[in-house]
C-alpha cells in the first residue's frame, strides 16, 4: 500500500464530506480580516457561508451600502483565498 501524508488524506476526505460547508464556515471568520481589512471586520457581526453563499451581517448602515457595492469583489476574494469556487452570491444583512 503506498504511502500518503495525513494532509492529503484529510483534503481528500474534505472534498467529498459534507463537513466541508461547514469548515468552509469557520474558516472565512478566521480570513476575514485578511480579505477585507481590519476596520470592515471590527464591525462585521456575523458572516456565515450556507449554500454557496455568503452572509455578512453588520447594524452598519454606510458599511452595509459599501459591502453592498463591493459584492463581485468579495466573491473573488473569498474564491481566490480558498483556491476554489465556494461562494456564488454575498447577500448583506
Amino acid at each position: 500500500m503506498g504511502e500518503f501524508h495525513i494532509g492529503d488524506a484529510l483534503k481528500g476526505f474534505l472534498k467529498k464530506s459534507p463537513l466541508r460547508n461547514g469548515i468552509r464556515a469557520v474558516q472565512i471568520e478566521e480570513i476575514w480580516e485578511n480579505l477585507m481589512g481590519k476596520t470592515i471586520a471590527k464591525y462585521t457581526d456575523k458572516i456565515q457561508i450556507i449554500n454557496h453563499k455568503l452572509f455578512i451581517h453588520t447594524a452598519v448602515g454606510p458599511l452595509k451600502n459599501e459591502l453592498i457595492y463591493q459584492k463581485e469583489q468579495i466573491i473573488q476574494r473569498v474564491n481566490e483565498a480558498f483556491g476554489e469556487k465556494v461562494i456564488t452570491e454575498v447577500i448583506v444583512q
